[in-house]
């Protein structure tokens, strides 16, 4: 059997095909070639049209049938992950009502904030394992307040990869892991949150269909299955946010298991059996995909929003044209610690790790005699590295302290420098796989259509890339303390 895996990026949709019995990935595509606007009205704002990921979601799988390398007639059933949080209504006519408000947008933080009091710290932390922040139910609540006309409007609410499923199958469904992500879900009673809808005064019939991760999701219709050049009645087996999905691509399903991403936020994600939740929700909590009544599996994630994004801002700002390669070699040839150059990535939108607070991005300590765009990329780079070892230390007081962390061998954990003082500020060793979002919603799918006797066998070809160990810790730690004290003295002058 063939698996079609979509991955629905904020910059980007790849799509890949991959084969369940080898588990290789046979053919990939991405649409666009340049990246995806995120349209901004208002500082801190930041919103993308469904209908686009929908358009490039088409254009991309077209592009795997062009290119022959597969026939996508013998597809068998199909996989989506999905950038998390975002916020998705249509009317009943499975119409989009207006931009969706995505993950690093920031306005209903002062929503979330007023819940999270109303409700009460310890209930909503003990049943949601979360503040409800500046999560999906926020931004619904935003929507109610401030345009009336939408919500009065709106049939179901979604995430992004709802919206994906609903246009290939016509059916609208989401599940616990997508309703965690949105703070909808209590844990404690393992059902939609009564608290959170009484308190928003939200309609119950917004929510869809309650499904498992690995369901089926619906099944692609005739008139979409003739325009893609699949066969109908595909069934849609499995929908992950982006980082659930990470994980599972790495086989991150057991308690003490830690996955990582860098690309425009960075990630740390752990799997554990107990419901744990940080009592200032600076790291946050979720239903994993594998999370059922009877076994718990949650993911503990820390996110940056300023990870990869502040890279490609600096490229496209100080050196338009060149490639990350190049950026990377050069970056190579300046010695840890950039000669004092410090570099906050803060710059996209509100940090929960940093209490919701909108820091920026902020370059410290310029000599202009000495700093060349050389120390800018790496001095970004350890930037970088020096908050996923900040949102660590968070993670270890509330002990998911890991020995490994397995990452995908893409986008910042391409750069050498980057992994280097990745692994050095944070003292743990990272396992590299030749992974993605797309492959992992493959074979997502798979496990959903049972092509895998279990997720054991659905992840037993796989090989590892290479091991990064630790080896210049106490330099890394050094300059890792300086660039704290420059972090929190910014945080003293934000109120």
């Amino acid at each position: 059997m063939l698996l079609l895996g979509i991955d629905v990026g904020t910059s980007s949709i790849k799509v890949s095909v991959v084969d369940s019995q080898t588990q290789q990935c046979l053919c990939s595509a991405q649409f666009p070639d340049t990246e995806s606007q995120i349209t901004s009205l208002q500082p801190g704002w930041a919103e993308q049209d469904p209908e686009m990921w929908w358009q490039h979601v088409q254009q991309a799988i077209k592009r795997i049938g062009d290119s022959k390398n597969v026939d996508l007639q013998d597809v068998g059933a199909i996989g989506i992950a999905y950038q998390m949080h975002g916020l998705v209504v249509v009317n009943k006519e499975q119409t989009s009502l207006r931009d969706s408000i995505i993950w690093c947008d920031s306005r209903a933080i002062p929503f979330g904030e007023k819940a999270f009091e109303t409700i009460g710290e310890e209930k909503s932390l003990s049943h949601l394992l979360n503040s409800p922040g500046n999560f999906t139910a926020s931004k619904l609540a935003w929507v109610k307040q401030y345009e009336p006309q939408v919500y009065n409007s709106i049939y179901k609410i979604m995430l992004p990869g709802d919206f994906i499923a609903m246009k290939l199958t016509g059916e609208v469904t989401t599940s616990p892991s997508a309703l965690s992500e949105g703070v909808f879900w209590d844990f404690l009673e393992d059902s939609v949150s009564t608290d959170v809808i009484n308190y928003f005064d939200f309609n119950t019939s917004f929510i869809p269909q309650i499904n498992p991760v690995f369901a089926e999701h619906g099944r692609v219709q005739r008139s979409i299955a003739q325009l893609l050049g699949l066969k109908e009645g595909i069934p849609v087996t499995y929908k992950a946010g982006d980082q659930p999905n990470n994980a599972l691509s790495l086989n991150v399903l057991k308690p003490g298991e830690v996955a990582a991403t860098a690309g425009t936020s960075g990630v740390i994600y752990g799997v554990s059996d107990q419901l744990t939740y940080d009592k200032q929700s600076r790291v946050n909590t979720f239903a994993h995909v594998n999370y059922s009544d009877s076994e718990k599996r949650l993911g503990i994630l820390l996110c940056i929003n300023g990870t990869g994004i502040l890279n490609r801002w600096v490229r496209d700002t100080m050196a338009p044209g060149i490639s990350y390669s190049q950026m990377n070699a050069e970056a190579e040839k300046i010695s840890a610690g950039s000669y004092g150059l410090k570099v906050l990535p803060f710059g996209n939108g509100a940090e929960r790790m940093l209490n919701n607070k909108i820091v920026g991005a902020h370059f410290h300590g310029i000599d202009l005699n000495i700093h060349t765009r050389s120390h800018i990329f790496r001095a970004s780079q350890e930037g970088i590295a020096f908050a996923f070892r900040y949102g660590l230390d968070i993670m270890r007081e509330n002990k998911m302290s890991p020995t490994v962390i397995r990452a995908g061998k893409a986008n910042m954990f391409y750069s050498p420098v980057f992994t280097e003082a990745f692994v050095n500020a944070t003292g743990v060793p990272v396992e590299l796989y030749n992974s993605d979002g797309s492959v992992g919603a493959a074979i997502g799918a798979g496990i959903g259509a049972k092509a895998f006797s279990n997720e054991q066998e659905a992840f037993s070809k796989m090989k590892r890339l290479e091991v990064v160990e630790p080896n210049n810790t106490e330099v890394y730690n050094t300059l890792y303390l300086e660039w704290k004290e420059v972090l929190e003295m910014h945080l003293k002058t934000i109120v």
